[in-house]
């Protein structure tokens, strides 16, 4: 006698508008099985994970869904039931322990979205791009990268662009970096960074709006010229020569260049060998081009004269 099944008829219920699949929650319990279970307990894991000083007891299945785990598992020598792989990280000192860890947990489900925060972004953005096929994660930590840059978070900001090689035109060159590991990110974080010093500064300071009334301005200039004094020599000189650095006329831009290059002098370009200048071109410049232009020039070493 032959055993007919009736089709199993999944119906749709609709809440608040959206329908969802009655399989939904279904899929939902066994991700956070997997990531309570596997990830944060370790339970029936076969692979073991050492990284930094830290040991996790996880699983190759979920593991493969990264290309270097992948990788590792695939060319590390196993002896044992388990497998046992390392990640070295002595070279990637972007990537922190909890960054790690936060990527790791993406593996196994997306609540590990919930952990990022704007103090702990760069980390994890860094360690998604190292474990790869975590898109989203990147995507949402870039975006908490860049959502945390203030005033109070700018230093930082510049000492990490100062790390990222870069050639005159203002793009990243292929030489190997300690922040190559973000990828296209890098230029990304650089250029908002830049956006930052060039447009959002100012208007928050609002520089452009107290021309008319210097004493208004006073602690807002004051503000600007500190961190401009701490900018790398490439980025500050194409932002004071951007014309979107609007903080007045030419010649205000030109006088704050050149008390901004005497605060530098004590401080980042000291003991460089160089010598950083403004000029103000008379006639406005080129046209559509700045009228302030910032140099640097390599001081000549004094010839010694040796008598015989």
């Amino acid at each position: 006698m032959a055993f007919h099944r009736e089709p199993t008829n999944f119906a749709v219920v609709a809440q608040n508008g959206f329908s969802h699949p009655p399989y939904q929650v279904h899929n939902e319990e066994i991700v956070h099985h997997l990531y309570h279970a596997g990830f944060q307990t370790g339970n029936y894991a076969d692979t073991i994970l050492h990284v930094h000083q830290n040991t996790y007891r996880l699983h190759a299945i979920v593991l493969s869904r990264s290309p270097l785990l992948a990788h590792l598992m695939s060319t590390s020598p196993q002896s044992g039931a388990q497998r046992v792989i390392y990640v070295q990280l002595e070279h990637e000192p972007e990537v922190t322990q909890e960054g790690f860890a936060i990527a790791l947990g993406y593996l196994y489900s997306s609540v590990s979205l919930s952990l990022i925060r704007p103090d702990n972004a760069r980390g994890v953005l860094a360690a998604g791009c190292l474990l790869g096929g975590m898109d989203e994660l990147c995507g949402y930590a870039y975006d908490a990268c860049r959502q945390s840059i203030n005033v109070e978070t700018i230093n930082e900001w510049l000492e990490f662009i100062d790390t990222i090689p870069s050639s005159p035109d203002g793009s990243l060159t292929p030489e190997l970096s300690l922040t190559s590991v973000f990828g296209h990110f890098a230029q990304r974080l650089r250029d908002d960074v830049f956006h930052f010093l060039v447009v959002t500064l100012p208007n928050a300071l609002e520089i452009n709006s107290s021309e008319s009334d210097p004493s208004q301005g006073h602690s807002g200039r004051d503000t600007l010229l500190r961190v401009f004094s701490l900018v790398p020599f490439d980025m500050f000189k194409s932002a004071v020569e951007s014309r979107a650095f609007e903080i007045g006329s030419d010649q205000t831009r030109f006088k704050f260049a050149k008390d901004v290059i005497e605060v530098r002098k004590k401080g980042i370009a000291r003991g460089h060998g160089a010598e950083e200048t403004v000029v103000l071109a008379f006639g406005g410049g080129h046209p559509g081009g700045s009228a302030v232009h910032v140099t640097r020039k390599i001081r000549k070493r004094p010839l010694w004269k040796v008598n015989s």
